[in-house]
Formats: C-alpha cells, sequence, structure tokens
C-alpha cells in the first residue's frame, strides 16, 4: 500500500521512534492516530502534524492494560477509519542480569515490549482478517538477535517479539495480512539517552523513521537496520563468551580489603 489515505495507529507515539514516525508518515499522506501514556506530549504532536497540514488524533493508553489499549484503538478508528497499518513501537529499558536479577524490572520490559505488542496486534487482527487485509508491524530490536550482558531482560523481551512475529506472520500472510518486526540498532531517542556504553552507528530517530516508512512499502517479514550493524550483531553469535564479556561489562571494582 502506499502510505497517501491510509490510516496508520502507533502505540508509544510521545516520543522517539514513534514520534518520528508518526510525523513521517502524515507528511506521507497517512492519516495517523497515535498512543502513549502522556496526553500533554500527544497533543504537541498532534498539533505538530496539523499545522503541517497532516491528519493525527491521540488517546491516551498504557498499552499494559490490554482492556484499556482497545478502547483507544477503537476511539481511534473512529475517527480515523479502520486501521490499515498498526505499528506498536512502545518500549523500555533498564539493566538486567545476573547480580541483581532485577525481576521487577524484567517484568516491566516483558509487559510492555512484548505484552504491548501483542495486545496492540490482538485490537486491530479481527478487523484485518475480516477485510482480508492489513499490517502489523512491531517495533523489536537488533538486541534480539544475542543476549548481553546487563541486558538480559531487554533482549529476552525483543526475542520474544521476534519470534511471535515469525509465527503470525506465517499463519496470516496467506490470508492477505502481513506482519513485520523492525529491528533498529542504536536510535538517538532518550532511551538510549543515558547509554554509557558504545553505541556504533547511531541513527537519529527521523533519519531512522525515513527508513522504516520506506521499508514498510515492501512488507517485509523483517527489516534489520542499519546493515553494519546487523553484520556486527550476527558476528557476535559466532564471539566465545569471553570476548562478549569484555567488550560489554565493565571492569571489576576493586575490593577494600588486603
Amino acid at each position: 500500500m502506499a502510505w497517501q489515505g491510509g490510516t496508520v495507529v502507533i502505540t508509544g507515539a510521545s516520543s522517539g521512534i514513534g514520534w518520528a514516525l508518526a510525523k513521517e508518515l502524515a507528511a506521507r499522506g497517512a492519516r495517523v492516530g497515535i498512543l502513549a501514556r502522556r496526553p500533554e506530549l500527544l497533543e504537541k504532536l498532534v498539533e505538530e502534524i496539523r499545522t503541517a497540514g497532516g491528519i493525527a488524533e491521540a488517546e491516551t493508553s498504557d498499552v499494559t492494560d490490554r482492556a484499556a489499549l482497545a478502547v483507544a484503538i477503537g476511539k481511534l478508528e473512529s475517527r480515523l477509519g479502520p486501521t490499515d497499518v498498526l505499528i506498536a513501537n512502545a518500549g523500555v529499558s533498564a539493566p538486567s542480569g545476573g547480580d541483581p536479577v532485577n525481576s521487577d524490572v524484567v517484568e516491566t520490559m516483558m509487559r510492555v515490549n512484548y505484552l504491548g505488542v501483542i495486545y496492540a496486534f490482538e485490537a486491530v487482527l479481527p478487523g484485518m482478517l475480516r477485510r482480508g487485509a492489513g499490517h502489523v508491524v512491531a517495533v523489536s530490536s537488533l538486541a534480539a538477535y544475542k543476549g548481553l550482558p546487563g541486558s538480559a531482560g531487554y533482549c529476552a523481551s525483543k526475542a520474544a517479539v521476534n519470534v511471535f512475529c515469525e509465527a503470525l506472520r506465517i499463519e496470516l500472510q496467506p490470508r492477505g495480512v502481513a506482519v513485520t518486526a523492525i529491528c533498529p540498532g542504536f536510535i538517538r531517542t532518550p532511551m538510549t539517552a543515558a547509554q554509557t556504553n558504545p553505541m556504533p552507528f547511531l541513527m537519529d530517530a527521523d533519519a531512522a523513521a525515513k527508513r522504516i516508512a520506506d521499508a514498510l512499502l515492501r512488507r517485509p517479514g523483517v527489516y534489520n537496520f542499519p546493515w553494519l550493524m546487523y553484520r556486527l550483531m550476527k558476528i557476535t553469535r559466532w564471539l566465545p563468551d569471553r570476548v562478549i564479556r569484555r567488550k560489554v561489562l565493565p571492569p571489576p571494582t576493586k575490593s577494600g580489603t588486603v
């Protein structure tokens, strides 16, 4: 499909990739419905899109609240029309590993990054399947391809998204519904602002949004970018654990005892 005249719903649109995608797709002629938890930022984004001549509507919702999310998406569809493309973009990241495990943090990431995708898909798939057309998209991460020290929960949540999308893609393609997992590398967003580790091939959110918008027109099963970062992540799967440990983990602190 071309973006012109289509209805696109984006979760997690109050910042980062979601914000940039909403502006990019509205500029390409899509009717954009945006969702997030922060109404003041959604209102600002709607104003920017409309000032630029685009069409946008907003609803406040938390993607971890299954019922409320379905209601919010339904309200957007009542004003914009049936969803042609759903982009489940909401995501969070926090350190997690073995010392400490940070179970509460891991649970939050799984609820937002993984279940948030499922709940968003669930809200639009019945209508898409009735029409025999549609496209559901999850913004995953290249972190899905390798368990990285200190990011165990985040990597696991994104790996779950990729496998879920893969299964749906195989099942739904014959029924006219495309499924795509978008796997970006490091994108300059509020989520990466506090990152202290190296971020090779760091990309601005606006540049990422343009790449995603172009790629989704091809309805790929998976879109990995930037290419060099994707190749780097694939290579890490073959590296010895000690190499990954040395490159990713901070050096151990010296004990105060003698």
